[in-house]
């Protein structure tokens, strides 16, 4: 494919022998098929490169539709901190193909400071393959619940401690924060595992990303919030011979799963600015959305941690969680069902925010599959 070892453009660096793209000393993770892509175009350059070229050479194993050649470029300008209304780098050629514009300096003798195992030396073994890069993303998923868990159980477990009633406080804190990450971590992990397959799907069959995220994170979130409410209410049923009235289950699972991912597209493109990088802007766009339906889910008869911990209480007499201490909370919404509805969005907030942060940064660290 190529007539050089090594390539020079702006403040980045090719190496087709390594097959590395750097920018500076820091290295820049890109897929196999798009760093093919990549080399394509600057091996062309200045020279346009057609469709049917790049279907033949880099996707010369599979059949894909043009959007997936649309998905590479799209992905290319974004590592390449390029625009495609004002190009610097790779310009659209409307209907043939595409072109790479900047000045390239073939065969650089260019010494990079720092190699990939000097920088992350733990996680070059392990993550350089595609299937380490899933389980990375997807332990990202998870760590991301678990730290939604906590912060829900630090806020549950303070609201709802009663030395009146014979419970104190770290004991509180200890079971709503152990229950909080337990269900925390398990949540971000069925979205997790939504969310990458949602990924690879797209990847493998060329069609919308983000049609495939959605529906990765609706179908996984579904299932786990389904089964895991019908273990909940067996298992009370088996212990206590009774359960509660209502838990979380698959609707609302369903529900925040396209909330997280839409959100965090849509944040991608709306609140990417000067002051916003792109996993910002799609940490807060799913915050903002999973909150709201977060409300939504609540005004609506539905429940999240707060309502299930309600109708838990509700469903044993002799329960010491004492529910109307998080009314206090709010202040003035002294209407049970707006106080939950207030708990629900700052639950979908909280939960958002922390699966889509985590996995932004850790997707800096280790790139896409």
């Amino acid at each position: 494919m190529t007539s050089s070892d090594r390539y020079q453009f702006g403040s980045f660096t090719l190496d087709t022998v390594d097959r590395q793209l750097w920018k500076g000393t820091e290295r820049v993770d890109v897929s196999a098929r798009y760093l093919d892509a990549l080399t394509l175009l600057v091996d062309r350059s200045p020279q346009l490169v057609e469709k049917d070229h790049f279907f033949d050479i880099v996707w010369q194993d599979v059949v894909v539709s043009d959007n997936a050649l649309s998905q590479c470029i799209k992905e290319l300008r974004h590592l390449l901190d390029d625009d495609a209304g004002n190009p610097r780098f790779i310009q659209t050629v409307p209907r043939h193909g595409y072109r790479f514009i900047a000045s390239v300096t073939r065969n650089a003798d260019i010494a990079i400071a720092n190699s990939p195992t000097e920088d992350f030396p733990k996680l070059d073994s392990g993550i350089r393959s595609r299937i380490g890069t899933l389980l990375a993303w997807w332990g990202a998923w998870s760590a991301g619940g678990a730290l939604a868990g906590l912060m829900g159980g630090l806020l549950y477990g303070f609201g709802l401690s009663s030395p009146g009633a014979g419970i104190g406080t770290l004991s509180t804190l200890l079971v709503l924060i152990a229950l909080n990450v337990l269900v925390g971590t398990a949540g971000g992990a069925g979205m997790g595992a939504g969310f990458t397959a949602g990924w690879m799907i797209s990847q493998r069959s060329g069609q919308s990303r983000a049609l495939w995220l959605v529906m990765g994170c609706v179908l996984s979130s579904m299932f786990f919030g389904a089964s895991a409410k019908m273990l909940g209410l067996d298992a009370f049923n088996l212990l206590f011979g009774h359960a509660p009235e209502d838990m979380t289950g698959g609707m609302e699972g369903a529900a925040l799963g396209a909330a997280i991912a839409g959100g965090m597209l849509l944040g991608e493109r709306l609140l990417q600015g000067p002051r916003t990088s792109v996993r910002m802007a799609g940490s807060l766009g799913a915050g903002i959305m999973s909150g709201l339906t977060g409300v939504f889910i609540s005004l609506a008869g539905g429940h999240l941690m707060g309502g299930s911990l309600r109708s838990l209480a509700d469903s044993f007499s002799d329960s010491r969680l004492e529910m109307g201490a998080l009314v206090l909370m709010f202040g003035q919404l002294d209407d049970g069902q707006w106080a939950e509805a207030a708990l629900a969005g700052m639950e979908g907030l909280i939960f958002g925010a922390c699966l889509v942060g985590t996995w932004g940064w850790i997707r800096r660290i280790v790139g896409n599959p």
